[in-house]
């Protein structure tokens, strides 16, 4: 599996979706014309940086398996763009982050009162876009996908300084609170193409696996990139009593003897930090990471095994490689 990642090889990748993402996006940017002043600031902030775009390249992806006019896809990309960007909202005010994607938070800029009410504005106008889809199936489905991005961060939130939280439940973690997402995105694109059920399936199931991928690497990012390639701090998971999956391995090789357990129950002990993210970062413990996302990676390949070959597919397949070697 290739480990290619460079800000080039993702606008190759969306090249079969070039230009109807582009205009997702401009659909997107125009959600702050027409708003009062504060609003249209407001949104201008969260929807300036427009990050690298996965899900929605991902539902126009999907969609592109059965002959259609496009439209309705182009509605879900954005709708599910959007969800996104509430879920980072509330996700930074919660963690009280300073800063995303190299930029400060909404909750730092201004407030934790105006991040949650942008927060719930900018989910209401998701769920409007997948409501013109017309499809109670994805409607249903978006539904449920937000209910699980918020059911995967409370078990975060239950899982904080829960140094002996095991590999099961921080898989099911990051289902909830990231794959389902990816889950939801490419069924749905699927589903409104009028594609097959076996296409939908697959497609379904593909995206799952590259959410749990993607998930898996941003765990290991954070302990292993730098600053400025992941846009915040390094080692922000660790601070927040956050156990990753290279910290669980590190927990898993030394069960007797580790730093976990001192640092979580004592906030702030420089020495057990310091301790853990050696173990974290070993070399080995990087690697085993890796190779749980590259397991991930070739289920994901596998689901596309029975498509019939084109542009489209080869993206895929390309999207697995960008999203196992990114380094942000």
């Amino acid at each position: 599996m290739g480990t290619e990642h460079s800000p080039e090889v993702l606008d190759r990748i969306y090249e079969p979706v070039r230009e109807r993402l582009d205009k997702v996006g401009d659909d997107l940017s125009a959600l702050s014309r027409n708003q009062s002043p504060f609003l249209a600031e407001l949104l201008g902030h969260v929807l300036e940086n427009k990050g690298k775009r996965i899900r929605p390249a991902l539902a126009l992806l999907a969609s592109n398996f059965h002959p259609n006019d496009g439209r309705k896809a182009e509605i879900m990309a954005a709708a599910v763009e959007l969800l996104h960007i509430a879920s980072l909202i509330h996700d930074d005010t919660v963690d009280n982050s300073e800063v995303r994607r190299g930029r400060p938070t909404v909750n730092s800029r201004w407030g934790r009162d105006t991040a949650v009410l942008l927060g719930d504005y900018v989910f209401a106008t998701s769920a409007i876009y997948v409501c013109d889809t017309g499809s109670i199936r994805v409607i249903r489905q978006f539904s449920k996908a937000a209910m699980e991005l918020s059911s995967g961060e409370l078990e975060e939130i239950a899982a904080v300084n829960n140094w002996n939280e095991t590999r099961e439940e921080y898989l099911e973690r990051i289902y909830r609170k990231t794959a389902s997402l990816f889950c939801n995105v490419g069924e749905a694109g699927a589903v409104l193409s009028g594609a097959s059920e076996d296409i939908v399936q697959s497609l379904t199931w593909y995206s799952r696996n590259l959410g749990m991928a993607f998930q898996i690497v941003d765990d290991i990012l954070d302990i292993q990139a730098t600053s400025e390639e992941m846009g915040k701090p390094v080692g922000s998971d660790l601070a927040r009593g956050i156990m990753t999956l290279p910290a669980i391995i590190a927990v898993e090789r030394h069960p007797k003897n580790n730093p976990f357990f001192s640092l979580f129950q004592d906030d702030g002990d420089e020495e057990s930090q310091s301790r853990a993210v050696d173990l974290m970062q070993d070399s080995s413990v990087i690697r085993e990471s890796y190779e749980v996302a590259e397991q991930y990676g070739r289920k994901a390949l596998d689901c596309l095994s029975g498509l019939t070959q084109s542009p489209s597919r080869d993206s895929m397949e390309d999207l697995v490689a960008y999203v196992v070697g990114r380094r942000s």
